[in-house]
């Protein structure tokens, strides 16, 4: 059974602030703001939305199939993925193009500030679910079951909503960092076609503003709604309940950057595997909690059985 992942492939360039944001930022200021912020410590990572989530299913024992659109620079990226063992047969190459590139720099309080260049990532709409679905057909295992349309670019997030929909495949739709791109009326339509909806904390508020509609409202048009909330866990609407998901306090804190990919990576599995909204949600709370104590969205580097191990310690029973 896969799960085809819709969004982006990235280069991370992460760096570290050793002060608060908020102590070299002037309020009253605001309106003229220049800020340089020294970052002691930079690093490269391999990232994007549809990496880190295909990376996280995949320590769980999923199959992923990335679609994406990356840049003449990909080589290393691709590598990476070969090596993972990861499906990147529908990963489109634009020679012309950069790579979508992520400057993320994160201070003491693991606030970020990010500037991101989309690059190949404005043609994703190049790519067809319909041809991923039928290089997978002729074997029933290898069936795609599942998707999930993570931020990318506009026009391929908008398509990959419908075409995901017309074929009938239950999906995620994950607006994240995309949200702004659509109004009310458009995030509507993309809600009423997809199967589940996941948001954190501060783009369901976006959300709300945007489509005129309280979280409550918005959870009776899917499946399920996904609202992660940090620190504080997270909360799933389905039929009319609210499930609390606790947090998994991690052993230290040390990069909140790919922790919400990561928790998408352990909602996937869940529902590749029929697990219930309990379960999956705890087991995509502790990937969020196993990621942040790693530098990058990618190092965490755990078996399937290492983390049946942690969720059971957490948890006090096996999923």
């Amino acid at each position: 059974m896969a799960s085809l992942i819709c969004g982006s492939i990235a280069y991370d360039t992460i760096m570290n602030f050793e002060g608060k944001f908020a102590d070299q930022i002037l309020p009253e200021q605001i309106h003229i703001l220049n800020v340089a912020f020294l970052v002691p410590t930079m690093r490269r990572e391999f990232g994007g939305c549809a990496g880190n989530i295909a990376y996280n299913l995949k320590l769980l024992g999923g199959d992923p199939i990335i679609m994406a659109t990356v840049g003449g620079d990909v080589a290393p990226y691709l590598d990476r993925l070969q090596k993972l063992k990861i499906d990147a047969s529908h990963i489109r190459l634009i020679e012309q193009a950069f790579t979508a590139q992520a400057m993320i720099t994160t201070d003491q309080a693991n606030n970020q500030i990010t500037a991101f260049h989309p690059g190949a990532m404005n043609e994703s709409h190049l790519n067809l679910v319909s041809k991923v679905l039928a290089e997978r057909a002729q074997n029933a295992k290898d069936k795609v079951k599942f998707g999930i349309v993570a931020p990318d670019g506009r026009q391929g997030m908008w398509e990959h909503c419908h075409q995901l929909a017309e074929a009938g495949i239950p999906f995620v739709f994950d607006p994240g960092q995309g949200l702004p791109m659509f109004n009310g009326t458009e995030l509507l339509e993309l809600i009423d076609l997809a199967t589940y909806l996941a948001v954190n904390d501060y783009e369901g508020e976006m959300l709300s503003q945007r489509t005129g509609l309280n979280l409550s409202k918005v959870a009776e048009r899917v499946e399920a709604l996904i609202v992660t909330k940090g620190a504080e866990g997270a909360d799933i609407y389905s039929h009319g309940k609210c499930i609390a998901i606790p947090s998994v306090p991690a052993t230290k804190l040390i990069d909140p950057t790919g922790c919400g990919d990561a928790f998408r990576g352990g909602l996937l599995f869940g529902l590749e595997n029929g697990l219930d909204w309990e379960i999956t949600g705890r087991l995509a709370s502790l990937m969020g909690s196993i990621k942040i104590t790693h530098q990058g969205p990618q190092n965490h580097q755990m078996s399937k059985e290492e983390i049946a191990a942690q969720f059971k310690t957490a948890f006090g029973f096996a999923f």
